[in-house]
């Protein structure tokens, strides 16, 4: 079965931690603080393979995740980077949010690598924490988390002409007439499952790329049938050949017929409708050339006024097929080179930084709390709590730092013990 979808978990790379350690070495009894930084957390990369053309691959694995990266150690050496996760998709994937379906990514045009989901920083080493007053600091910086996300992978066939109709109007026919592409052709509903692809090769660099879009049927955009499936691969079509039953082999009525995709199209996607469009009234070898004109004319009458062109033709004999590519050629030619790409809905803020000089409050034990980071430490470094001004500029620093707010939160009460460090005091409002 052709894999257009799946939905997978991506996790970038945790940041080592910082590490604590101390210089300890023969005649040197007090080195000082020596502990190493910790590596970088790996990144979950994208990347367009262009010899994929499914997501098969993720339909049997749903998880990929990043390498960690390592904790710092002593002497001052940093942790190892965690290895990146490199996830190789076929051109025309989008990556949405699976929560909101919203776009995050569009990886049609893409040629260079596509870093999603960074991975963390690592840790500062006790090192970078040592001042003049505070020499033997016991605190290093966490590794910053990873960042993980459910995501929808779709993929949207890059082609310029969408070819499209009702279920046995010929289109794999016509494709393999006209194209290198040797898609399976039998007579009942359905008969093609995948898009299929193939490039029109004409004289002078002439040509485009076309996709066979499995037949469309009623209720399509409202999820009937595979309809819904494979609508999305009209989204980055910028002409369609509307390929009908001209000679009503199976009773069917062309004219409803156009009008019916076009139905769908617009409850798909209403920009869709709008498109460049030409009607390929296929069959004609099977119709009189009367009976043939007067089809023609009813065509035209129908769909002329808004500018849609009519094109007899075999898909079987071929009759036709040259006047009908030279005009699709040509009106891509009027059109914009670029290929149809979706604008970024969904914004990462997961991908936000951790603030480097945070303060942890917790509760010890019962009654006992403590206050941590280098913020607090250098604090205490350079401030003396024996004058007035020293123990001001303290007090000053637990309100304006949040710190007594959380140590409410956590239930501190009168008489309660706070330690910050080589500091202890008794809690009183």
């Amino acid at each position: 079965m052709f894999a257009d979808r799946a939905r997978i978990f991506i996790r970038s790379g945790k940041g080592g931690d910082g590490h604590v350690s101390f210089r300890r070495e023969l005649y040197v009894p007090d080195g000082g603080p020596d502990g190493g930084d910790g590596g970088k957390g790996g990144d979950l990369i994208f990347v367009v393979d262009p010899g994929l053309n499914t997501l098969t691959d993720y339909r049997h694995k749903r998880k990929y995740s990043a390498g960690d990266g390592k904790e710092g150690s002593k002497r001052r050496c940093t942790g190892a980077s965690g290895e990146d996760m490199i996830l190789k998709v076929p051109a025309g994937t989008v990556v949405k949010d699976a929560e909101t379906g919203k776009v995050i990514l569009d990886m049609a045009n893409r040629t260079e690598p596509v870093v999603l989901l960074r991975g963390g920083r690592g840790g500062k080493g006790n090192t970078h924490y040592a001042t003049a007053t505070m020499q033997a600091p016991k605190y290093a910086q966490p590794g910053q988390d990873a960042k993980e996300l459910w995501v929808d992978l779709e993929l949207k066939v890059i082609a310029d002409v969408g070819l499209v109709g009702f279920p046995n109007v010929g289109k794999s026919t016509l494709l393999s007439r006209v194209t290198n592409a040797k898609p399976k052709i039998a007579n009942y509903h359905f008969t093609t499952l995948n898009p299929n692809l193939g490039v029109v090769d004409l004289s002078d660099g002439n040509g485009f790329v076309i996709a066979d879009i499995p037949g469309i049927i009623e209720g399509a955009s409202e999820g009937i049938g595979l309809g819904y499936e494979f609508l999305r691969h009209i989204e980055r079509t910028k002409v369609m050949i509307h390929l009908v039953d001209a000679a009503s082999v199976e009773g069917r009525d062309p004219i409803e017929d156009i009008k019916a995709i076009n139905k769908e199209l617009e409850a798909y996607n209403k920009e869709l409708a709008s498109r460049p469009q030409v009607i390929a009234a296929n069959k004609i070898d099977a119709m009189t050339e009367e009976d043939c004109q007067v089809m023609v004319e009813l065509l035209e009458e129908e769909f002329g006024p808004a500018g849609i062109k009519i094109f007899p033709i075999s898909a079987v004999s071929g009759k036709g097929l040259k006047e009908l590519l030279w005009y699709v050629n040509n009106l891509l030619k009027e059109l914009p080179e670029e290929t149809t790409t979706f604008d970024q809905e969904f914004f990462l803020d997961l991908q936000k930084e951790e603030p480097e000089e945070s303060i942890v409050v917790s509760m010890e034990s019962p009654g006992v709390y403590t206050v941590e980071g280098p913020k607090v430490e250098r604090m205490l470094g350079y401030t003396n709590l024996e004058s007035e001004k020293g123990f001001e500029f303290f007090q000053k620093f637990m309100k304006t730092n949040q710190v007594l707010d959380r140590l409410e939160e956590l239930g501190i009460e009168e008489g309660d013990t706070v330690r910050l460090y080589n500091l202890e005091f008794d809690y009183y409002k």
